[in-house]
């Protein structure tokens, strides 16, 4: 199997999907990467596909968001949900292995795109168990900030590890999502670029992962909460997060 014909083939079906030419930078490192070392099912088909209990994202939406990102040679990159890996390989390509940064909320995730950017050629690449709202603060300041996840508005935390003219790229809304490029101005978020539509699960926290477990409540809050009538089997409802503290960095940890 010729593997660089398929990835050349999933590149034509990708244009032809956007019905437009991929970014020449881009559409080179996707030629480079292995996809196949990523995802063993149909890897170099332009469709989201399903590995280490967590959606893998089309080339085409790859794509989209790695040019919206607009990474140059050297930058520090943070990616928020690392996934199986395949994404960082991408921006390895164009900013080197060591500047990239992953992250992910859910372990097995970490543990799967570890293994696949070794297999890769890729194992410079950090990746971690993180919650990702909160970025990663030991390694900021960024250039740029990708996130495979959607948010109603910036997390302040992200704009917050941005460098002077950093950029950070997600799909911001709810039930309709834009895809958004983000800057910081006088220390605030200013989106200074959409780049379409684009659907994509929501940014999750500590506890509302897969197979995060029964959070152990106090009796108090069990009585309390139980009289509100708000309970769920994993012990985080959505009624008890402060999402506007949560998102502009004042969220209480539980």
């Amino acid at each position: 199997m010729d593997e660089a014909a398929l990835r050349e083939d999933m590149l034509d079906g990708l244009e032809h999907a956007l019905d437009r030419s991929v970014d020449g930078r881009v559409a080179d490192a996707m030629r480079t990467v292995p996809r196949h070392e990523f995802l063993d099912e149909a890897p170099y088909a332009n469709s989201d596909g399903r590995a280490a209990g967590t959606r893998v994202l089309a080339p085409a939406t790859v794509a989209r968001l790695v040019e919206a990102l607009d990474a140059s040679d050297g930058d520090d990159v943070l990616l928020v949900g690392a996934g199986v890996g395949y994404t960082a390989a991408v921006l390895a390509e164009l900013v080197g292995p060591r500047h990239v940064h992953a992250v992910d909320i859910a372990r097995p995730a970490v543990y799967a795109a570890r293994e696949h950017l070794a297999a890769a050629g890729y194992d410079a690449v950090l990746v971690d168990r993180r919650d990702g709202s909160d970025g990663l603060p030991a390694y900021a300041p960024f250039d740029r900030v990708l996130v495979e996840a959607a948010a109603v508005r910036p997390p302040r935390a992200l704009v917050a590890q941005l460098t002077e003219h950093g950029r950070l790229v997600l799909p911001l809304g709810s039930a309709e999502q834009t895809l958004a490029a983000v800057e910081r101005a006088d220390g605030e978020p200013r989106v200074v670029g959409e780049f379409g539509s684009l659907a994509l699960a929501p940014l999750l926290v500590d506890g509302e992962q897969a197979g995060a477990g029964t959070r152990n409540r106090t009796a108090r809050e069990d009585r309390e909460f139980a009289r509100q009538g708000h309970f769920a089997p994993t012990g985080w409802e959505h009624e008890w997060i402060d999402w506007d503290d949560r998102l502009d960095g004042g969220g209480r940890r539980r």
